[in-house]
């Protein structure tokens, strides 16, 4: 049988290779992609508006840090330790007590006077560059269901993840690295994967995950590199492999997902030429490794802080594996994981600043809800009979966020004098995520993709932009 292809067809040099695997094969007609001059694809879409943010980074303390015990202090919380306190109807998930006092002092922090707890020291030195939200809300008191909305906008139903809908909004800015990169020590959080998918969306805009506590690059990025092939070999290799490829999705119609998987293929080989540099945090010269502190999450810092150097649109910095700010049994424990990233998370604000990164980056600190100010009562094989834990609380916490053009040195909304509920300027997740999309020149309600016959949105039918937050 005759076949259509010959060896001399796969003889070209890695740049045209690079060149001509770029794209995909539906990538122009999924993501609407315009051409430059030269025909060459042009990888950033525009935005709706001038942006104030072209990147994201999210600081994930999965698991649902305490905001009692962090960046709001409650005088009363501490005046009222070991008696009842009104709930007015807040229901908690596990059986709840009395109040139970912060073991952690706080301090007043730059010219703006935030409050913050010992826990966070360094990260209040940029005080003046924080917008804290403590008014906070979610709809359930649920791991699961919390992490979708935090993360995808919708607690019950597939739906994109939010870095995959600016990554779709906003195309890459360096097309040998993935744009959305989720980074996690350890292994994945609960949810896994569900927490960085595209969905709907092409398969091109899922996140790519990686175990940075890994600390040899190409073992982190497994088969990065081809030990059996040179370039030139390789590239003709995957020519082959494009071309057959590029047959097989014709006669499917473009499914989707053969689409996402060929798009993979192409990424994995440019990513050879620069992944290893842009993971590779030993580059650093020792006294920025130094600044960031040693661990996995301040490796994960800097690693992000490199890739925002190379382009990288939307990056996720979760804490560790499964739910560890999720302190049930001991409220103590927020000492050990804070010591584990304050350092970082400060050095890395300084470090952004100096760069002159902070102004054109969005950075997101927070879990997916808070904790209550409530002690939780103990219970057989789950919080051993210690009463010093809090249980989930999703009617108020506390994100805050810097840069990206967000108001520094500002605290919006208030919860109650016990830290239970947001009274004060409420803000739902869904509408900190149009307020994210604003900064980086989206809008949230125009920002849509047709599947199964609607038009779907990051925001679904709500949010609303927290202009009191825009700087």
């Amino acid at each position: 049988m005759h076949h259509p292809f010959t060896a001399n067809d796969f003889v070209l040099d890695r740049r045209d290779f690079l060149r001509r695997c770029g794209m995909g094969f539906g990538g122009l007609a999924l993501t609407g992609l315009l051409e430059n001059a030269h025909g060459a694809p042009m990888i950033s879409p525009a935005p709706h508006f001038a942006p104030k943010a072209k990147r994201v980074v999210h600081l994930f303390m999965n698991g649902g840090p305490s905001q009692v015990d962090t960046f709001d202090p409650k005088p009363q919380l501490q005046a009222r330790h070991g008696q009842a306190i009104p709930l007015e109807g807040l229901k908690t998930e596990r059986p709840t007590g009395t109040a139970l006092r912060s073991p952690f002092s706080f301090e007043q922090y730059g010219e703006c006077g935030l409050s913050v707890s010992e826990l966070f020291r360094n990260t209040a030195q940029h005080a003046d560059d924080l917008c804290v939200i403590r008014s906070m809300t979610a709809d359930v008191p649920n791991h699961e269901p919390s992490l979708m909305l935090m993360n995808c906008g919708e607690g019950r139903l597939p739906r994109p993840s939010m870095g995959s809908w600016v990554t779709y909004g906003l195309g890459s800015e360096n097309e040998n690295l993935p744009a959305y990169v989720s980074l996690c020590p350890g292994g994945m959080p609960i949810k896994r994967s569900e927490n960085w998918r595209s969905a709907f969306l092409p398969g091109k805009f899922q996140g790519t995950y990686l175990d940075t506590s890994i600390q040899e690059v190409n073992q982190m990025i497994e088969n990065l590199h081809n030990s059996l092939a040179r370039d030139s070999r390789q590239a003709a290799q995957l020519e082959l492999l494009r071309q057959l490829n590029e047959e097989h999705l014709r006669s499917h119609q473009h499914d989707p997902q053969l689409e996402a998987r060929i798009r993979s293929f192409e990424l994995a080989y440019r990513m050879q030429s620069e992944a290893s540099d842009a993971f590779d945090v030993t580059k650093e010269p020792q006294t920025i490794r130094d600044l960031y502190g040693p661990g996995d999450f301040a490796r994960q810092c800097l690693m992000a802080r490199r890739l925002l150097e190379r382009g990288v649109r939307f990056i996720q910095l979760w804490h560790g594996k499964g739910q560890p700010w999720d302190s049930h049994d001991n409220i103590e424990d927020h000492r050990r994981l804070a010591r584990e990233c304050d350092q970082a998370i400060g050095a890395f604000l300084t470090d952004l600043k100096q760069r002159g990164l902070l102004d054109e980056t969005l950075v997101l600190w927070g879990g997916e809800f808070g904790r209550t100010p409530v002690v939780e009562m103990p219970q057989a094989g789950s919080n051993k009979g210690v009463m010093k834990g809090r249980d989930h609380n999703h009617y108020g916490f506390t994100v805050w966020m810097a840069g990206g053009g967000v108001k520094g040195g500002y605290t919006h909304g208030a919860t109650d004098d016990f830290g239970f509920a947001a009274v004060k300027d409420k803000v739902h997740v869904h509408d900190l995520h149009a307020t994210m999309l604003h900064l980086l020149g989206l809008n949230h309600e125009k920002l849509t993709y047709r599947y199964s016959g609607r038009d779907f949105r990051p925001t679904d039918v709500h949010g609303n932009i927290v202009r009191q937050i825009l700087a």
